[in-house]
């Protein structure tokens, strides 16, 4: 889904699988494929995996899929995000313990930062969707509101970190998240002098990509050490 509009982006249609010579047939079978044998996985790990896997998928292909294709339903297109957001934090999550209180309200996070950076790559895309009649919150509302609607959900993620941290529900050392933060709001603040443009915000979603790679790599130390 969504092949046409690649190929009619100067910048995407390159990297298109049709450019490459593959059919949509090939790339239906193999995203079958491979969906399958997910969901039998999930399936083996236990029935709480499954079912978050299935749902996971469903949202893809709501997201996605002709001819629902809520990509182009504002608002629906981030709703989608933070319900996929928190499962796949949710999918992981199940593997090892039972969904509780504690592993819905950081799965809010995750949600949050899809959302945002949805929003961001939809500001991003923003020419490329309106040529294509793809009508994304950024085509919907403008850019500049698509914009800050990310950065505002961004915020609410970084202090959403900052409380279950404080709270007992992350390791403490999350708090540290609280230092990016002004780091990410002058990185914003420099692609907004730009004029939001295509290559402003590819260096923006580099620098925030970074950001919360460092606070997964917090994460992750502070369970092996924990």
């Amino acid at each position: 889904s969504g092949i046409d509009g690649d190929l009619n982006n100067p910048r995407r249609a390159s990297g298109t699988f049709a450019a490459r010579g593959l059919t949509r047939t090939e790339i239906g079978c193999l995203a079958l494929s491979l969906l399958a044998l997910s969901l039998l996985l999930f399936g083996l790990v236990g029935q709480n995996t499954l079912l978050l896997g299935l749902a996971i998928a469903g949202l893809s292909a709501l997201y996605s899929a002709p001819p629902v294709h809520l990509k182009g339903a504002p608002l629906f297109s981030s709703a989608l995000h933070l319900a996929g957001g928190a499962l796949h934090f949710l999918l992981g999550y199940a593997t090892f313990t039972a969904i509780d209180a504690r592993g819905l309200a950081i799965s809010c996070f995750f949600g949050l930062v899809f959302t945002a950076g949805h929003f961001t790559h939809e500001t991003r895309d923003h020419e490329s969707d309106d040529l294509n009649g793809i009508r994304t919150n950024a085509v919907a509302f403008g850019k500049r509101q698509s914009f800050f609607a990310g950065l505002a959900l961004f915020t609410v993620a970084y202090a959403l970190l900052v409380a279950l941290a404080l709270l007992g529900l992350v390791p403490l050392v999350l708090v540290l998240a609280a230092a990016l933060y002004p780091l990410h709001v002058l990185a914003s603040l420099r692609a907004l002098r730009e004029g939001l443009t295509y290559e402003s915000l590819i260096r923006l979603q580099g620098q925030y990509r970074t950001f919360f790679a460092i606070i997964g790599l917090l994460m992750l130390a502070a369970a092996l050490l924990a």
